[in-house]
């Protein structure tokens, strides 16, 4: 009766500890500004580099996408919730795609931004103006920001207007390190002050210790994660294998068959979901935006 009492008394507690956050949110802290679903989505497609690309054309591949799937599916392997489940995951992919080419992205731009920084070191000291110096990384800056800096160029030279460009260059490049650059670029014109080299300097050199630390610790666990994945690849390729024979489509469309396939994606989902919340590794949030 005791044991009893206290498994009780620990559920609900660790159910008081899961609804917490959402019914008692903490107040006074410090959040990155709420943009909302879409807005994060087209944060990610900039961050990809598909600035052309809209969440409504984003999401039209998506819908066509999986209903293609689910009905190639299907026409293989006659069983309607291995369908179902396949063209779930197809409305998924472009979405992953995204997230993941950004995030490459991002990586890859973590050591381009000390260099950039160091353009932007010798361009104050040789005497330019800052947005001559930003306007300069257009031709001498790292090839992949070129593009970004050049409309920059564009924009400040259309208008004349610091801010404005800034914001706009803020936009293409939607990285949380260039908008701590560019914000430190905006203060010094706007305030003036004789520090901004060394305010550089100091970034440019934690910069390159956090990308030496960040590449170091996903070097060590690439590996973990990709057994973890192809630990839950394994058995849907399995089943897939198994439905094409007659005896086990007929099996798995029964009730019994539908229950098995549902628990195992959910057992599957929740896995999965705790693989990538035990190795995430913090990513910089966007304060300035």
């Amino acid at each position: 009766m005791t044991l009893t009492v206290a498994l009780g008394l620990l559920l609900g507690l660790g159910a008081v500890l899961i609804v917490s956050p959402f019914a008692w949110p903490t107040s006074g802290v410090a959040r990155e500004p709420s943009v909302g679903r879409v807005g994060m989505l087209r944060q990610r497609l900039a961050q990809a580099g598909l600035h052309s690309v809209s969440v409504t054309a984003l999401a039209t591949v998506s819908l066509v996408g999986g209903l293609a799937v689910a009905a190639l599916t299907f026409a293989i392997v006659p069983v309607g919730v291995i369908a179902l489940i396949a063209g779930l995951a197809a409305l998924a992919l472009p979405v992953a795609i995204v997230q993941w080419r950004a995030h490459a992205r991002r990586r890859a731009a973590s050591v381009l931004w000390p260099d950039i920084v160091d353009h932007l070191v010798s361009a104050v000291r040789s005497g330019l103006a800052l947005p001559d110096g930003v306007a300069l990384l257009a031709h001498t800056g790292p090839a992949p920001t070129r593009e970004a800096f050049a409309e920059f160029e564009r924009d400040y030279r259309a208008t004349g207007n610091f801010g404005i460009a800034v914001d706009a260059l803020k936009m293409r490049l939607a990285d949380p390190v260039a908008d701590r650059i560019l914000e430190t670029l905006r203060m010094s014109r706007e305030v003036g002050g004789s520090e901004l080299t060394t305010v550089l300097r100091n970034l440019a050199s934690y910069l390159r210790q956090e990308a030496a630390i960040r590449s170091e610790i996903e070097a060590r666990k690439s590996w973990v994660m990709n057994a973890a994945r192809l630990g839950v690849a394994a058995p849907w390729i399995i089943l897939l294998l198994l439905a094409t024979r007659p005896e086990a489509a007929a099996a798995y469309n029964t009730a019994g068959g539908v229950l098995l396939i549902v628990g195992g994606l959910l057992v599957t989902a929740i896995a999965y979901r705790l693989m990538l919340a035990l190795g995430r590794i913090p990513e910089e949030h966007r304060w300035f935006v």
